[in-house]
């Protein structure tokens, strides 16, 4: 490998001190913190730094969605984060109101809280949409990385880094005491967030833009569970001409904790100067849209921030890796940040930990941008597209025609008429409100990702052709390149989810009663290749058996077919059925997926 030098000035002055390890993680939000825990929980040598003193400081990410309590789920803090979560039931009907007392526009059933779709997420894995501000959810992956051997380094500045043929050098500020330092790893991770250093000093390509919108903050506390605990949800859309900074008037209303932690989102022209709100007018803000002119309100924070458009196009150069807000940049309609970000980790460090203990060649981390690039690409147009869709809803109001404050209103009035003009007003609320679908009820988006990669060898199949639409709709499959679908199994004292049986330490073989000379095979390859390999025969009388009799309908395969489940539970191989020479097919598989043949 050529040597890289992608930041440090040829000036500056020697390090204090040097450190080794074989991971540095730069960043502690979802990603960072994901993918310290994930290494460190394959016994990898890491070490995470931060140039914050904690963790988040605000609410930022809150919704979390079923792949991502999956990651949590497969690392063992699945029943951490929902002890601290707002759970399933309470974060779906999401409302559209004048004000939080006034009059609704309308509601929405959200995150698969719709009975017909609530039966869509139920089928597609064990784990259900919570609510968990990213202020709460970051401490639980910090604290796990820690205590299961990942270094954690608060105060500690990314400065720049070198890279060569056996390693990066990364140059770190201790903040606290103003002497730098020099780290020693084999790779490098920046999950430093959308104004990545790290992405700018590698020249990750992107698309899009920085900061097409504006939008402000304001944190606040105040009992209004009078108004919203009939009607629980996670947002509350507030359509009000002459309560913003400018423009037609619609801010949100999020829920922190029920129902006393608040945060509105309220949005500004970016190309004007940045509003300033005091105490005084983010308290008269928060009574206009609560329509509360009285409430006792505590101001606990304000802030601005910006909405992008951006994504790259490649994710890595040579041992430096991007993940998280680094490389996918956008509004946080449907959701998807925090998730991806998890997600990005989950697919990395297990392909890191394979190239480290010698168990693959170094190519198999090309998989990462063939596989998380598309998906960087795909949530950040969804979230942007579902932002824009938003007007739909103004405009079925009338309110894009409209020019004063009391014309905004009288629009709003106008859809209670008895009048052609009010009747075509309400027809067109109906239509507006179903597109928000997309943005509240993709499950296809948030579940639906498909890796083409040479982390995966295709069987010479393709996906099936799908039956709904593939953003609102999420359909198994197990050709090689899927997630591996859900159905629960175990036995007469036990249920599982399959995911249960694939842990995020090795990689799994799942086969029937008519297939278990895979185990035999699997055995023998694992030990051939120093691979860590185990076999699930699943059926009446063994490990687990297939309890619904979903998995035999899911699987795709024969009953003596095999299914290779990565660590990150995507499908990397598949056999129909069993053939003459199990391990011929099956060391070919994994030497041509590991990068070895």
């Amino acid at each position: 490998m050529p040597e890289f030098n992608d930041g440090t000035p040829e000036t500056e002055p020697p390090s204090d001190s040097i450190v080794t390890t074989e991971v540095v993680v730069i960043g502690s939000g979802p990603a960072g913190a994901s993918a310290a825990l994930l290494l460190a929980t394959l016994g990898v040598d890491a070490i995470m730094i931060t140039k914050y003193r904690w963790t988040a400081n605000t609410p930022r990410a809150h919704i979390t969605n079923q792949r991502a309590m999956e990651v949590f789920r497969d690392l063992g803090v699945e029943t951490q984060v929902l002890a601290d979560a707002t759970e399933h039931g309470l974060v779906g009907d999401t409302v559209f109101c004048t004000s939080i007392t006034g009059e609704e526009i309308g509601r929405i059933h959200t995150w698969g809280t719709r009975p017909d779709r609530e039966a869509d997420y139920r089928l597609a894995s064990p784990c259900l949409t919570v609510d968990i501000p990213q202020t709460y959810l970051e401490p639980i992956l910090v604290r796990n990385a820690t205590q299961r051997g990942a270094h954690t380094r608060f105060s500690s500045e990314y400065l720049s880094h070198t890279q060569d043929a056996d390693g990066v050098t990364v140059e770190v500020l201790d903040r606290l005491t103003g002497a730098r330092y020099s780290i020693r790893a084999k790779y490098l991770i920046g999950a430093d967030g959308a104004r990545s250093k790290v992405a700018a000093d590698i020249g990750l390509p992107f698309e899009g833009a920085m900061d097409i919108a504006g939008s402000m903050n304001i944190t606040f506390k105040a009992d209004i569970s009078r108004y919203v605990s009939h009607r629980p949800s996670v947002l509350y859309w507030v359509v009000q001409p002459g309560s913003d900074v400018g423009g037609i008037g619609a801010g949100l209303v999020r829920m922190i904790r029920p129902w006393n932690e608040w945060l509105i989102v309220w949005g500004y022209d970016i190309e004007d100067e940045p509003p300033v709100v005091d105490e005084r007018a983010a308290v008269q803000i928060v009574r206009n849209l609560l329509g509360m002119p009285d409430l006792d309100v505590e101001i606990t924070g304000t802030s601005l921030w910006g909405n992008n458009e951006m994504y790259a196009s490649r994710l890595h150069h040579g041992r430096v890796f991007c993940a998280g807000d680094a490389v996918h940049r956008h509004p946080p309609s449907n959701g998807l940040g925090s998730n991806t970000s998890v997600q990005d980790a989950y697919n990395l460090a297990w392909k890191l930990a394979a190239v480290l203990r010698g168990q693959a060649a170094p190519a198999l981390l090309d998989s990462y941008t063939a596989e998380r690039a598309p998906v960087a690409e795909r949530i950040v147009k969804r979230a942007n597209r579902s932002s824009r869709e938003f007007v739909g809803i103004f405009e079925s109001l009338g309110l894009l025609d409209a020019r004063t404050e009391a014309e905004m209103a009288a629009a709003i009035e106008e859809r209670k008429d008895n009048t052609p003009a009010g009747a075509a007003k309400r027809a067109a609320l109906v239509r507006a409100m179903d597109l928000k679908n997309y943005e509240f009820n993709a499950h296809g988006v948030e579940l639906g990702q498909f890796y083409t990669s040479s982390a995966v060898l295709s069987d010479g199949s393709a996906l099936p052709a799908p039956t709904r639409d593939t953003d609102l709709y999420y359909e198994m499959s197990t050709v090689p390149g899927s997630h591996l679908p859900h159905a629960w199994v175990g036995d007469s004292s036990r249920r599982l989810a399959l995911m249960d049986l694939a842990p995020y330490t090795r990689w799994t073989l799942l086969t029937g009663i008519a297939g278990e000379a895979w185990a035999q095979a699997g055995e023998k390859i694992a030990q051939e290749l120093g691979v860590p390999l185990g076999t699930v025969v699943i059926g009446p009388g063994r490990e687990v058996t297939d309890l619904y009799y979903d998995w035999a309908k899911l699987r795709e395969v024969e009953e003596s077919g095999v299914l290779l489940v990565r660590p990150d539970k995507h499908i990397a191989w598949r056999a129909a059925t069993l053939p003459d020479n199990p391990e011929d097919q099956l060391r070919q598989a994994l030497l041509s997926i590991l990068g070895r043949d």
